[in-house]
């Protein structure tokens, strides 16, 4: 059914999977990781797609000569946060494969290249910076930086990169970036507006723009010493000043935050030295995520935690808003029927990072029931699942034709 869709998304099911949890531990340059690239490889392989690479490993597979005229490219990423959901991400890279599938069983003859793309580390799970397979390639992020960013146990991109037999000719892609006329990147959607609309016309919507949004670190240092036999006051405990931290970036966020503006401001991450139960840190490390529709919200939210821990803040990433290419966006929306929805999102993609670089580009969200993401609650139904391929195969005989 659906050109697949079901066979590909019961194969990928056991990667990466926690047993008791049941969610996803898919990250970058892992066994996983590459479990996920040879699984895209052979799919593509087995529909006659062209496979390449750029210079960041991001996998495009093309039906045509992407050389002979910029193309239309559908897919997302295959990688996940820690315990994840199934669909963020594998649903627009096994989608873009069903749509291919569906397009080559009915003769379509494309009258541009058809690329179907596998982003890699778009989550940003193990070095901490989301989406950076697409920020490389498009100058985003320096390579420099990239290759030195580090996960938890201390290893560097470099040294994973080379672990798992890559080389390190990482940079900007201008090549790889010409051979994209349009991209289309179907995602589930994270969060339930379209589960709160009419149920017959909401199966699938049309992105227009994403929310700003940016990741901050904060160091604390303290003093290390015995939890049982030190007093109170001869502390000096970092995580007091991280759990200060997170309440004020919560309290920023919330003087922002009304019945006619969204702001949120999460801190999701905290890495503790010596991280002993029973020893009082002396350094913290924590992670904020900040995201609003509105720039200066986010900013205001950053200003506030700047005057209030003036030394302790730095930025490591941040993306602008978004809009989504305006005169694509209408054009896939026409394509699917005046009643399909418009849809921002306050999430990241591979879409955004794109759109950014001048590439014109935009979305489709598939519902999710639950409105849960980076969980293992998050979910789609089968039935929606296919409406999306559905959708995938209308726009692309919309712009290929």
């Amino acid at each position: 059914m659906a050109g697949g869709f079901d066979r590909r998304w019961a194969e990928l099911l056991p990667v990466g999977r926690d047993g008791t949890t049941g969610g996803y531990r898919r990250f970058a340059w892992t066994r996983e990781d590459h479990t996920l690239r040879e699984w895209f490889a052979g799919e593509c392989g087995a529909l006659g797609l062209d496979l390449t690479e750029d210079r960041m490993g991001n996998q495009w597979a093309w039906w045509g000569d992407p050389d002979a005229a910029p193309g239309v490219v559908i897919g997302s990423h295959l990688d996940s946060v820690p315990d994840g959901g199934a669909y963020d991400g594998p649903l627009g890279v096994v989608s873009a494969l069903a749509a291919v599938q569906v397009l080559q069983e009915e003769g379509f003859r494309p009258s541009v290249p058809i690329g179907v793309v596998n982003f890699g580390d778009e989550e940003g799970a193990r070095f901490g910076v989301a989406c950076a397979g697409s920020r490389v390639i498009t100058g985003a992020m320096t390579a420099e930086r990239a290759l030195g960013l580090r996960d938890a146990e201390g290893v560097s991109m470099a040294e994973a990169l080379r672990a798992a037999g890559r080389g390190l000719d990482l940079g900007p892609d201008p090549a790889t970036l010409a051979r994209v006329g349009s991209f289309v990147e179907l995602h589930v959607e994270q969060g339930k507006a379209l589960a709160l609309m009419d149920p017959a016309t909401s199966a699938v919507a049309v992105g227009t723009d994403i929310w700003p949004h940016g990741r901050w670190r904060a160091d604390f240092a303290g003093r290390a010493d015995h939890a049982g036999t030190t007093a109170l006051a001869d502390r000096a405990d970092a995580m007091l000043e991280a759990a200060a931290f997170a309440l004020a970036a919560r309290e920023a966020a919330a003087r922002r935050d009304d019945h006619e503006h969204r702001c949120v401001a999460t801190v999701g991450k905290l890495e503790v030295t010596p991280g002993g139960i029973n020893a009082i840190p002396s350094h913290v490390t924590a992670w904020l995520d900040a995201r609003s529709p509105r720039e200066d919200l986010v900013q205001g939210v950053i200003a506030d935690l700047h005057g209030l821990f003036p030394e302790a803040l730095r930025e490591e990433s941040w993306t602008p808003a978004t809009r989504f290419d305006e005169t694509l966006t209408l054009r896939v929306r026409d394509a699917l029927g005046e009643t399909t929805p418009l849809l921002g999102t306050g999430a990241g993609h591979d879409a955004g990072i794109l759109a950014n670089a001048g590439v014109p580009t935009t979305m489709l969200f598939v519902r999710n029931p639950t409105g849960s993401s980076h969980t293992p609650e998050e979910h789609a139904e089968a039935a929606d699942c296919h409406a999306g391929v559905d959708a995938l195969v209308t726009v692309v005989k919309e712009l290929a034709a």
